[in-house]
C-alpha cells in the first residue's frame, strides 16, 4: 500500500515548514525504512512549502505513518505533537492523484510555477542514492514525472512559466520602477539564482553582480556573463544594491542589519529572501529605507484566482492517476501468473527431457514444439483472468487459487522477490558476502 504524510503551505505554519526543511531532512527516508519492518520503501520530498514522505508499506498503514513521524522528529527535531493539526495523510489511490498534482504545480503557492517537477526528480534520484526506494515508489515517481511534463506541454499552465521567482518580481513592481536601471545582487549559484538572473534579464535588468557564500560566484558569473563580489566586498556591494535577492541552501543568514550598517547603506533597498531556511535576518527590516519580502509573505500575496490551473490540467492528472492505479491492480496479481507460470514451465520442460532421452532428434523435436504451443494456449486464459480479477481487486483469489490447485507458495516467493528489491543496505550497514 502506498501513502503520503504530507505538511504544506496549505496545512502548516511557514516557520514549522522552515524547520522541517534543514538539511538534516535527508535522514528521514533512511530512518523511516530503518525503523519499521512493514515499510518497503520511502522518498521524501522536501521544498521551500512543502515536505511529504512518500511510503510504500504493508496493509497496516498506521505503523508507516508512525514511521514516519518519529523519524521526522529524529532528523529535524520536531516533535510529534508541534506535527499535529499540521499534516495530511494520503492513502491508497489518492497518493498518485496528489503527487501528481504536486509535480505539475497544481498544489504550489504560485499555480503552475516551474521548479517543482525537478524537485520531485531529485527525490526520487536521493532515494535511490540512500537505498530507501521501491519498486512501486519508482513507478509512482517516474509516472509523475510523465505527467507534469505532458501537463506542461499539453496546456496553459506549462506555458505560462510562472514560478516564486517572477511572482516575487511582480511584487518589487511598485517598489521599483524602472528595471533598466536597477543595480541587483545576486546572493547564490543554484537552480533558483539560475532562474532568478533569467527572470532579471527579461525584465531588462543588466546590471547584476552575484555573491556565492560557498564561493563559487567568479565561476557562476563567467558562465552567465554579469560581475561577481568577493566576501571581503560583500557588505559594499550590498549596501549599494537596489535589489538583493538571496537564494542559498545555507542553514544560517548571509544578510543581516549589522552587515548593512557594515557596508555604509544609506539608501532604499529592497529586500527579496527566497532562501528556506531564512536567508536573510528579519531584523534588516527594522532598517529605515529597507523592505524585506520573504516566502511567508509572497505566499499570502499570491493571487489565486488568475493562477487557477486549467480544467485540462487537473484532468490529464487524474486521468493519469486512474492509469497509475488500474496498472497497480492488474500488477498486483503478477507474482501468481509468474509463479503459475514457473511451475508449468518447470514441468514442461522436465517432459522435453523425457521424450529426448526416449526418441530421435526429429520426433523429439516436433514433439517439444507441439507441447510448448499447447502449455502457451493453456496460460493464456488463466493469465488473463488473473489480470482482470485483479482489476476487480481480487488479487487474493488468484494466489489462494495457485496455491490450492498448483501447490506453489506464491506469497512466500512473492515476499522474498520484495525482499530482494528493497536490499539495498542503509548507510553504515555493510553488504552481506
Amino acid at each position: 500500500m502506498l501513502l503520503c504524510v504530507t505538511a504544506s503551505h496549505k496545512t502548516a505554519p511557514f516557520d514549522l515548514l522552515e524547520q522541517l526543511s534543514s538539511p538534516s531532512a535527508e535522514a528521514v527516508a533512511p530512518l523511516i525504512a530503518r525503523t519499521a519492518p512493514e515499510v518497503r520503501g520511502a522518498v521524501v520530498l522536501a521544498t521551500c512549502n512543502r515536505f511529504e514522505a512518500y511510503i510504500e508499506t504493508g496493509d497496516d498503514d498506521s505503523a508507516g505513518v508512525q514511521a514516519a513521524l518519529g523519524a521526522i522528529e529524529a532528523a529535524t527535531g520536531v516533535a510529534r505533537d508541534d506535527l499535529a493539526g499540521s499534516y495530511e495523510v494520503k492513502r491508497g489511490g489518492k497518493v498518485a492523484e496528489h503527487l501528481f498534482a504536486v509535480a505539475s504545480g497544481l498544489e504550489s503557492v504560485v499555480i503552475g510555477e516551474g521548479e517543482i517537477g525537478g524537485q520531485v526528480r531529485r527525490a526520487l534520484a536521493q532515494a535511490r542514492a540512500q537505498g530507501t526506494t521501491s519498486s512501486e515508489l519508482e513507478r509512482l515517481f517516474q509516472r509523475a514525472t510523465e505527467t507534469q511534463k505532458g501537463v506542461k506541454n499539453t496546456t496553459a499552465l506549462g506555458r505560462a512559466g510562472r514560478s516564486l521567482v517572477r511572482l516575487a518580481l511582480e511584487l518589487a513592481d511598485s517598489r521599483l520602477a524602472d528595471w533598466t536601471t536597477q543595480r541587483v545582487l545576486l546572493v547564490g549559484t543554484g537552480a533558483y539564482a539560475a532562474a532568478t538572473l533569467a527572470a532579471l534579464r527579461d525584465r531588462g535588468v543588466t546590471d547584476i553582480t552575484v555573491f556565492s557564500p560557498s564561493g563559487r560566484g567568479q565561476k557562476f558569473a563567467a558562465k552567465h556573463g554579469i560581475a561577481w563580489t568577493t566576501r571581503e566586498d560583500y557588505p559594499g556591494a550590498a549596501a549599494a544594491s537596489d535589489l538583493v535577492i538571496t537564494c542559498t541552501t545555507s542553514e544560517d543568514p548571509v544578510l543581516d542589519a549589522a552587515l548593512l550598517r557594515e557596508g555604509g547603506l544609506d539608501d532604499r533597498l529592497f529586500v527579496i529572501d527566497l532562501g528556506l531556511p531564512r536567508n536573510v535576518d528579519p531584523d534588516v527590516a527594522e532598517l529605515d529605507h529597507v523592505t524585506l519580502l520573504d516566502l511567508e509573505t509572497i505566499r499570502l500575496h499570491a493571487p489565486l484566482e488568475e493562477l487557477q490551473a486549467t480544467e485540462t490540467a487537473r484532468a490529464m492528472v487524474k486521468d493519469a492517476a486512474a492509469r497509475f492505479h488500474l496498472v497497480g491492480r492488474q500488477q498486483s496479481a503478477q507474482p501468481a501468473v509468474v509463479a503459475l507460470r514457473e511451475h508449468v514451465f518447470g514441468l514442461l520442460e522436465d517432459e522435453i527431457a523425457r521424450v529426448r532421452r526416449r526418441s530421435d532428434a526429429a520426433t523429439a523435436r516436433q514433439t517439444e514444439q507441439a507441447l510448448r504451443h499447447l502449455v502457451g494456449v493453456l496460460l493464456h486464459a488463466p493469465t488473463t483472468r488473473a489480470q482482470d480479477l485483479a482489476v476487480e481487486g481480487r488479487a487474493d483469489e488468484v494466489f489462494a487459487a495457485v496455491e490450492a490447485l498448483f501447490g506453489v507458495d506464491v506469497r512466500g516467493a512473492e515476499q522474498a522477490e520484495g525482499d530482494a528489491a528493497t536490499g539495498c543496505p542503509f548507510p553504515g550497514e555493510a553488504r552481506s558476502a
